[in-house]
């Protein structure tokens, strides 16, 4: 992860792609691992699924993640997070059909 972080100065468009690569496939193992700890958490809470969504947690967790990516802002950072929230839940239903 720390190879991610660290700044790069890509200068030739196949370089750009390389690293966007990298990042994608980091956001895809991260995405995935998040979802899977979301379906956990379905199974725990008294109501699960959409009806269990904590407005007020979603909103601080985009507060968070906006003092962390400012560049992002969180109006974007809400919509990518409603994204995987909701990708997230429709993976968890998924899983709990027979």
């Amino acid at each position: 992860m720390g190879a991610l972080l660290r700044p790069e100065a890509p200068a030739t468009l196949p370089e750009c792609r390389e690293a966007i690569d990298r990042v994608d496939a980091a956001l895809a193992t991260l995405l995935e691992r998040r979802a899977a700890l979301a379906g956990v958490v379905q199974t725990l809470k008294p109501v699960g699924g959409f009806a269990g969504r904590d407005p007020e947690r979603e909103r601080s967790l985009v507060a968070r993640m906006a003092r962390r990516a400012p560049g992002l802002g969180e109006e974007r950072l809400a919509a990518v997070m409603n994204a995987v929230i909701e990708a997230g839940l429709h993976l968890a239903e998924e899983r709990r059909r027979p």
